[in-house]
C-alpha cells in the first residue's frame, strides 16, 4: 500500500490529472463557443445553422452527409479557436521568456603564447605560430 500511495503522489501523475480536468473544462468552453457563437454566425451568413438534415438516398440507403459537414465545420472552428486563443499566445509568451542562446566567442587563445586571437585566424599575430 505504501508503494501505491507513493505512485499516486508523484508529481507528474498529479500534473497529468490536473491537465485532464482542465482540458475537459476547456472542451466545454470551446463547445459552447462553437455552438452558441460561431454556428449562429454561420447561419446568419449561410442561412442554415444545422446541416444534419442534408441527406441523399441510393438503393434505399440513407447517407447523412449533413452530419459529416457539421462535424467538419465544428472541427475547423474548434481547431482555429484553439490555435488563435491558446497556441499562438503561448508560443509568443514562450519566445519572450526563452533565454537567448549565448553567442559563439569571437576570439580564441593561441596555444603557444596564450594571447587572444580571432577564431578564424590560422596564424597568431603575436608569436606567428600556426593555429
Amino acid at each position: 500500500m505504501k508503494d501505491f500511495r507513493a505512485f499516486l503522489m508523484r508529481g507528474n501523475l498529479i500534473d497529468m490529472a490536473v491537465g485532464v480536468v482542465i482540458g475537459v473544462a476547456f472542451g466545454g468552453v470551446v463547445t459552447a463557443l462553437v455552438e452558441d457563437l460561431f454556428t449562429p454566425l454561420i447561419a446568419a451568413i449561410g442561412g442554415k445553422p444545422d446541416f444534419s438534415s442534408l441527406t441523399f438516398t441510393i438503393n434505399g440507403s440513407h447517407f447523412l452527409y449533413g452530419k459529416f459537414i457539421n462535424a467538419i465545420v465544428s472541427f475547423v472552428i474548434i481547431a482555429a479557436a484553439i490555435f488563435y486563443a491558446i497556441v499562438k499566445p503561448v508560443g509568443a509568451m514562450m519566445a519572450r521568456m526563452a533565454k537567448a542562446e549565448p553567442e559563439a566567442p569571437a576570439t580564441k587563445e593561441c596555444p603557444e603564447c596564450l594571447s587572444s586571437i580571432p577564431v578564424a585566424a590560422r596564424r597568431c599575430a603575436h608569436c606567428t605560430s600556426a593555429v
